[in-house]
């Protein structure tokens, strides 16, 4: 098996994500993604996150049809901060060698990952898919690790991918540029202006019928 997975506080969750994930799921064959929304952000700053009950109801909308979509509440069961490391941790222990994990995160996201705890061993735990912008990629390991680290990434020119020293990968793959924000949508909902064709209208009709943003 080969499962995508994808994180973040989808606050709300929105078209670009799902694009994204389905030309991930795509392009490097994978057969499955699975949407992990994180319960308590490390790393999230500003006057707070949506509670987890209307962020999980807004995915499992939002996957709805898409049979290679999946949602997990992992991060929710757990206590404390959500973590990478142990969300990662978990699905290698629960479904163990017979599953081939690809961590699929934004540039800036990866740019940053020297703030993640403990991004190291994270590195060597599964592989990593990297969404950037054209012409990124090209140094963009010298920039986001150490340059020892970095340079013990070796280029496969016929795959496309960075191999690691542990046998993980880091791809970085071109997806379709969808310029769509979560701040812009809880912003043009504040402000009361029309958020359609951003996010699935099932999740925005669970914003409007919650109250949500305003």
């Amino acid at each position: 098996m080969k499962w995508g997975l994808m994180g973040g506080t989808f606050d709300p969750i929105h078209l670009a994500h799902l694009r994204c994930a389905q030309e991930i799921l795509e392009h490097f064959g994978l057969d499955r993604v699975v949407f992990i929304p994180s319960a308590t952000p490390p790393l999230k700053h500003g006057p707070g996150v949506t509670p987890y009950e209307h962020r999980e109801r807004m995915v499992r909308l939002a996957l709805e049809g898409n049979p290679a979509f999946a949602f997990s509440d992992v991060e929710n069961r757990r206590e404390g901060r959500s973590f990478t490391v142990d969300t990662i941790g978990y699905f290698r222990e629960t479904f163990g060698e017979d599953l081939e994990i690809f961590f699929i995160l934004g540039q800036d996201a990866f740019a940053d990952i020297r703030r993640w705890k403990d991004w190291r061993r994270l590195l060597t735990l599964c592989n990593f898919i990297v969404m950037s912008r054209p012409g990124w990629g090209r140094g963009a390991l010298r920039r986001a690790l150490p340059p020892a680290l970095a340079s013990r990434f070796v280029y496969d020119r016929k795959a496309r991918v960075y191999r690691g020293p542990s046998g993980s990968l880091i791809a970085f793959a071109r997806v379709t540029a969808l310029a769509i924000g979560a701040t812009d949508i809880r912003q043009r909902v504040k402000q009361g202006r029309s958020i359609r064709y951003l996010v699935p209208d099932a999740v925005r009709e669970y914003i409007e019928s919650q109250g949500l943003y305003k």
